[in-house]
């Protein structure tokens, strides 16, 4: 058959056909109670009620993972990715106490490479897996008018649901509880136009040695994908049920600008910035390198704290103490 006009502009339907065959076994692996229908159709469907729920409420959330893409292409490294995609979103409805049930991503690339393509949606799945969560569908568009060379974006959409008698909006958050630190695995999704920024004026590439860590290059290290928290906060809020006040992810704006979000308009925080300084290796490099202060770097970066949960100090929930909360 000779080539259609469509594909001389550029779009392959036979593309994306290959695409959707490859990475069905992975995106079948996410298959959990509640799913309905399979990979291919017009629109996913689940059965909230299957899942055992008896007054939900249903929470969803939205996001990419910005220019740690442009590292990912340049370091030709796109197996983690789809894990960062996940995690943002996940982590984001976690904060209310909700369960991801289900996940929908959006590829969009200039011409899809099934094999890179393919990479980055089974790391989604695999992430999905890990939390229990359904890939139900998703989207992949080639627009080679809009998108350039091997450039792709992802975004991600995430619905959860939560028992409306657990769920946490910060509303209980009292003067004198404690900032309990859950470490990150890096720098997870944020801040990255800064850190190539540093990269590219210390004259550094993808491929090189890892300033900090010998046994690995720069790009495998800046690609470390973002922590899941959804099972570890799953064992603490059905160990300590109402005494979790707040949660929040921390995520672009950092320690400084995150927290704040989930505390009454009455309470402020305080933060032990002996507790958070000195950094870890992969901070303190970029802090030296980028000439930043401890304020900058606590409104970009997470400096190495990816999820905070506020309870009182008696709870005794981790050893990682932060601050506290006040009054203003």
């Amino acid at each position: 058959m000779k080539d259609d006009a469509y594909a001389k502009a550029g779009v392959s339907i036979d593309r994306g056909n290959a695409l959707i065959e490859a990475i069905k076994p992975a995106v079948k692996a996410t298959k959990r109670t509640g799913l309905m229908g399979a990979l291919g159709g017009f629109a996913g469907i689940f059965d909230l009620k299957a899942c055992g729920y008896n007054d939900p409420l249903l929470i969803s959330g939205t996001d990419g993972v910005g220019t740690k893409l442009k590292i990912a292409l340049e370091a030709n490294k796109h197996d983690t990715i789809g894990q960062d995609l996940v995690a943002m979103c996940a982590n984001d409805i976690l904060v209310q106490g909700a369960e991801a049930l289900f996940f929908l991503d959006y590829y969009a690339t200039s011409k899809l490479d099934v094999d890179v393509a393919t990479s980055v949606i089974t790391g989604i799945a695999n992430a999905c897996k890990d939390i229990n969560c359904a890939l139900i569908g998703g989207e992949t568009a080639e627009m080679p008018g809009l998108y350039h060379d091997d450039d792709y974006d992802l975004a991600g959409f995430v619905v959860g649901a939560v028992e409306r008698e657990n769920l946490i909006t910060g509303e209980h958050v009292q003067t004198g509880d404690a900032i309990y630190a859950l470490p990150s695995s890096g720098l997870h999704s944020n801040g990255f136009s800064l850190v190539r920024k540093i990269v590219k004026d210390n004259n550094l590439s993808y491929n090189d040695t890892c300033p900090w860590d010998n046994a690995q290059t720069l790009g495998e290290a800046l690609l470390e994908p973002t922590k899941l928290y959804a099972n570890d906060i799953k064992g603490l809020l059905d160990t300590h049920k109402k005494n979790i006040h707040g949660m929040s992810h921390i995520t672009g704006g950092g320690l400084l600008e995150n927290i704040p979000r989930v505390l009454p308009d009455d309470l402020q925080m305080n933060l032990n910035h002996d507790a958070i300084f000195p950094l870890q290796p992969l901070f303190q490099w970029l802090q030296e390198k980028g000439g930043l202060t401890n304020e900058e770097m606590m409104r970009t970066f997470n400096c190495g704290i990816g999820f905070v949960i506020i309870a009182p100090a008696s709870l005794k929930i981790s050893d990682h103490v932060i601050g506290t909360i006040q009054a203003k």
